[in-house]
């Protein structure tokens, strides 16, 4: 099956001479969850604005559902839907005309069901008559979610979504997700909150300065580049590790008072005992034993660090 979302060789540079993206290739499949993470000013809201088709790239191509998103914009821009950065709403209008507005704008036909069924997701039924100017900077947010998904597009891009909102808003918003991945929308995600990334996403992306670093499923991500840390309290400090340890990938930390062993997540459990045998064997007594996983902020820093 053809992916829903294939970006080939695509470039953004600005008048400025700005590079902002540099050779980007990347296949999206349909109904999967892409976490987009990378620093400020890495080119994640370029590429989005360039599948969305609100800016125009130098070069490369584009294609949404096998469509070109500069020659075929209409088709491409009906299976999408976005939730940009800024809170951008229509001050004078209600929450129920704007987003039934976002419907016709997309060539939707009417259907008062369906918007009530997405109000009611993200807990905007009870205001739907409410003007946009009075509601909080958390309902407004809520609302330009309930615009983005208002024709039921195909493709959903929530950029920054969670960023200054509250705990209520980020646990619907969420939960909407799950519910759209259900139904087969693609999703794809920039956020700040690694910790959300992890918990949500089927594979991971990492841009910087332009480049797309790695694209990776999450779970052979942290297999491949995530490590274990053993951390071993000891009763008495040591100045040094006896030499007979030279084998082992060990540290001293805390002043001396502990040693860390780093191995990899498939080490098998004997690793472990012979390596307290061979503590012992030094006279090096143990008081405790912890573990520790390599999370995706630190894959996410060490990559980002490395190409800095």
């Amino acid at each position: 099956m053809a992916p829903i979302i294939s970006i080939t060789s695509l470039t953004k540079t600005y008048s400025t001479g700005y590079s902002a993206l540099k050779n980007v290739s990347l296949d999206i499949e349909e109904g999967e969850i892409l976490a987009l993470l990378g620093p400020n000013g890495a080119g994640k809201t370029t590429l989005i604005s360039i599948v969305c088709g609100i800016v125009n790239p130098s070069s490369g191509t584009v294609l949404v559902d096998g469509f070109d998103v500069v020659r075929d914009f209409r088709k491409t821009r009906a299976a999408i839907g976005l939730v940009p950065q800024e809170l951008t709403t229509d001050q004078f209008e209600t929450v129920w005309n704007t987003v039934c507005f976002s419907r016709g704008l997309h060539g939707r036909k009417a259907d008062p069901a369906y918007i009530e069924q997405v109000l009611k997701s993200l807990s905007l039924w009870e205001k739907r008559d409410a003007v946009l100017r009075e509601l909080s900077g958390g309902m407004k947010r809520r609302v330009l979610i309930a615009k983005a998904l208002s024709h039921e597009p195909r493709v959903l891009f929530l950029d920054e979504p969670t960023a200054g909102v509250d705990v209520s808003l980020r646990r619907d918003m969420w939960a909407l997700v799950s519910d759209l991945k259900k139904r087969g929308v693609t999703i794809i995600l920039t956020t700040h909150y690694i910790e959300e990334a992890e918990e949500i996403a089927d594979r991971i992306g990492i841009i910087n300065k332009g480049e797309v670093l790695l694209v990776e499923d999450k779970a052979v991500l942290m297999r491949k580049l995530g490590r274990k840390q053993m951390i071993l309290d000891l009763a008495e400090p040591l100045k040094s590790l006896p030499g007979r340890l030279d084998d082992w990938n060990l540290s001293l930390a805390g002043e001396g008072r502990q040693i860390v062993y780093d191995y990899e997540p498939q080490a098998t459990p004997g690793a472990m005992m012979a390596l307290l045998a061979a503590l012992e064997t030094s006279s090096i007594a143990v008081t405790d034993v912890a573990t520790r996983q390599t999370s995706l902020e630190d894959i996410f820093v060490s990559l980002i660090g490395e190409k800095s």
